[in-house]
């Protein structure tokens, strides 16, 4: 499985609900964002003139550049699928993607807030929430649970213009692979290809205009003070991994 979401630029009309949903839901703090939308335009291509928007969050890629800059030790991390029961376990840092739903995940319980997956990510769809102590990294986690209650994202559930599908890319059967069918893209370019699971659909006009200026051109380099920082936390990291270990064995 793999979930993702289709966003029908024909249907956009940027009227903001889905990251005003976002924000108060999530309480995510002035300027951070989990959930944007950006105009674009006008502007002439080579269709004739366009101007759109850009709806955006967390791509939950298929190889998320913002997981392996995670300095934080790897620990082993059991995943048990929602609806067989089959679990798991993979070496995990702070974050990772998920190998049952296909989400990018943070727990907050390890993250160090040093902010090198922030940097990592190519789309800017990361934040370190510095409103709040200790800093923690944040990102869009397609509301997840709301899905493990069989709900949708908030942002799809309150777009008025049925902009946004979403559901399991991997099913063939499923609304968003149907939508996909007509024609759909993503913000990928020859030298960033990390599989991101947000589409795109739309007329010529706005679609060239989308790729022409939201498609991340480079893969960011996160600086050596990021990955020293993150080796100077790693003894109080280590130590809370193992007091974390300590209290699940006292708990099970």
């Amino acid at each position: 499985m793999q979930y993702a979401m289709l966003i029908d630029l024909n249907r956009c009309i940027g009227c903001h609900s889905c990251a005003v949903a976002c924000r108060a839901i999530w309480q995510v703090p002035v300027p951070h964002q989990r959930s944007w939308v950006h105009r674009l335009g006008p502007a002439e291509t080579p269709f004739g003139l366009a101007s759109t928007y850009y709806p955006g969050h967390c791509n939950q890629c298929d190889k998320p550049a913002c997981i392996p800059v995670c300095p934080v030790t790897p620990v082993p991390k059991e995943f048990r699928h929602q609806g067989t029961g089959l679990a798991k376990t993979i070496q995990v840092s702070a974050t990772w993607k998920n190998p049952f739903n296909g989400i990018v995940e943070i727990d907050k319980s390890r993250c160090i807030g040093c902010g090198a997956c922030v940097k990592g990510c190519p789309y800017n769809a990361r934040f370190v929430n510095d409103a709040k102590k200790p800093l923690k990294a944040d990102k869009c986690d397609f509301c997840q649970g709301r899905l493990d209650q069989g709900l949708e994202p908030f942002c799809v559930e309150t777009c008025i213009g049925s902009a946004r599908i979403f559901g399991d890319i991997t099913d063939p059967q499923s609304a968003i692979s149907q939508y996909i069918k007509d024609g759909a893209i993503k913000l990928e370019s020859p030298d960033v290809r990390i599989g991101p699971n947000v589409l795109y659909s739309g007329n010529k006009r706005d679609i060239y205009l989308l790729t022409e200026t939201s498609t991340p051109s480079l893969l960011p380099q996160v600086s050596q003070r990021r990955i020293i920082l993150g080796e100077l936390v790693k003894p109080s990291s280590q130590r809370l991994n193992k007091a974390v270990s300590s209290e699940n064995r006292k708990l099970s």
